[in-house]
């Protein structure tokens, strides 16, 4: 292929990602993926490795292109088939996420696979919201191994039963998520009928080459040599703070090493992660260093080499929690990242974003009838300041992608108000440039229900860069009175929950 002709296939790939997106929004049922987006959809090759994805959400689609190889190697896959998985031992990333994988045919040919991740508020653990502070997978909820849904285009009863479902059909957001795959073969299909099994195999090729290259160019721009950085975690929720997390960063011409070995081991809490998760920060991170244009493909990231230690936070081992290590662990991680890369970039490296993701889940479990509702929200925080810009107020940042859910239909939706939602002015670092401002946020509840919060940089300032002031660290408050920043409680009609999220560091002075 030429350039031209190069370019208008990338743009193919993505194309069909975008559509499977709007097709699993335009679907669902939830909040967490019609209002908050908490999804992800890409293409892969018939070995598994990453040929597209859309711009959704970072930490699913690295962790999906870092695993998909071993999910679907050493298995007879027929047209019609849908595998469903949520193991983060076996690709996934915590419980909530559950991936739906669907191979594609040409003829009697397989040339790749569709596939999608969606968050899911409810996916079987005891604690509303199914984001608790655990000990181990198996508090988390149902653990999904990678189990036929469809097989043949038929609904699999041992995997319903597997989900709790009827033997009647599957919940919304579950066929959302299978309608987005027969978008997504329906379109892959036309485009290798239009170009031919034999041409689509090269463009897939040319296109891991093509990003390669681009990789290769941008490590030579960077300043060879060994950076190293250390950052900590609050805590575990269960009397385990200041949990270190370490990077060697080794800068070659021709590769970049990431050696996290000497992070923390595991913990009893749930902030411990698979590798994949490790892997979605790396590549995530070097992403943001490309130009926009680049391929999201396997090739982007073959010179990107993890090494990480087994029973590590970092690369736990069955059945440690993981719950929180998706979400406020991979956050971390890209400013662990970020913090080392600012040695090798002095003048590119923004300082560090709100570095959580301040997970709060609530919900009621009848006791009499078992009926239950449940929610879960991410809240936005301050970016950090960059050389030449003010970090961005309010705003989601790194491994979540999602949007607010708006205030209408948390309403609407739940037995609660949201009584503020304010920029929280002056939690920006100074510096020549300032960081982004947080978010303060309160409910109030209508009936009482079980909260829970996972939250980080409530002991940790989010780092300023080159001179510039931390951010300010974050606040979780019930009715005034401070609250743990990891913590699982009642709360009662009337009471209120305030969460002030961290700023951004300042960079420069």
């Amino acid at each position: 292929m030429n350039a031209i002709e190069l370019k208008l296939f990338a743009s193919r790939i993505t194309a069909i990602c975008d559509e499977m997106g709007v097709v699993l929004r335009r679907a669902a049922f939830s909040p967490n993926i019609k209002d908050r987006l908490d999804f992800s959809c890409a293409l892969f090759g018939k070995d598994g490795r990453l040929i597209g994805q859309a711009a959704h959400i970072p930490v699913h689609l690295g962790s999906m292109a870092f695993a998909m190889c071993k999910l679907v190697s050493d298995r007879f896959w027929r047209p019609g088939d849908m595998l469903v998985v949520n193991d983060p031992y076996l690709g996934g990333t915590h419980l909530p996420d559950v991936t739906v994988i669907a191979p594609v045919f040409a003829a009697d040919d397989l040339i790749g696979f569709v596939a999608n991740r969606a968050h899911h508020a409810n996916i079987g653990c005891e604690t509303p919201g199914s984001m608790p502070v655990s000990r181990c997978l198996e508090e988390e909820g149902i653990v999904i191994p990678p189990t036929l849904l469809l097989a043949s285009g038929k609904l699999q009863r041992s995997c319903l039963n597997l989900l709790q479902m009827p033997a009647d059909g599957l919940s919304g957001d579950l066929s959302a998520q299978v309608g987005a795959n027969q978008i997504g073969i329906q379109r892959l299909s036309e485009l290798v009928g239009r170009m031919g099994h034999a041409s689509y195999a090269v463009g897939a090729c040319e296109l891991d080459e093509y990003a390669d290259r681009i990789m290769k160019k941008l490590l030579l721009s960077l300043r060879p040599g060994v950076y190293r950085f250390k950052d900590f975690l609050d805590d575990d929720g269960f009397f385990n703070s200041e949990i270190p997390l370490s990077l060697e960063l080794m800068i070659h011409e021709e590769e970049v090493g990431l050696d996290f070995t000497k992070s923390s081991n595991m913990v009893p809490g749930n902030l411990n992660c698979p590798e994949s998760v490790v892997a979605a920060a790396t590549y995530y991170c070097f992403r943001c260093l490309l130009p926009d244009e680049s391929p999201s493909c396997s090739g982007l990231f073959e010179r990107l080499k993890i090494k990480t230690r087994p029973g590590s936070i970092l690369n736990a081992k069955r059945p440690a929690a993981v719950a929180a290590g998706n979400v406020e662990t991979s956050t971390r991680l890209v400013d662990l990242i970020f913090g080392a890369l600012a040695q090798a970039l002095p003048e590119k490296i923004p300082a560090a974003s709100q570095g959580t993701m301040n997970n709060i889940a609530f919900g009621r479990i009848d006791p009499e009838s078992g009926e239950r509702w449940d929610y879960y929200e991410t809240v936005a925080g301050g970016l950090g300041a960059g050389p030449r810009s003010n970090g961005l107020n309010c705003a989601q940042s790194h491994m979540t992608n999602t949007l607010n859910t708006p205030v209408e239909v948390l309403e609407m939706n739940y037995p609660l108000r949201v009584a503020r939602y304010a920029e929280r002015r002056g939690s920006g670092g100074m510096g020549k440039t300032r960081g982004g401002n947080g978010v303060i946020k309160e409910y109030e509840f209508f009936e009482p229900a079980q909260l829970t919060l996972l939250t980080e940089r409530r002991r940790f300032a989010p780092w300023g860069l080159a001179g510039g002031e931390d951010g300010a660290k974050g606040e979780n408050l019930l009715n005034g009175r401070s609250l743990p920043g990891k913590c699982s409680l009642m709360v009662n009609a009337g009471d209120r929950l305030e969460i002030r999220t961290p700023g951004g560091g300042g960079w420069g002075c």
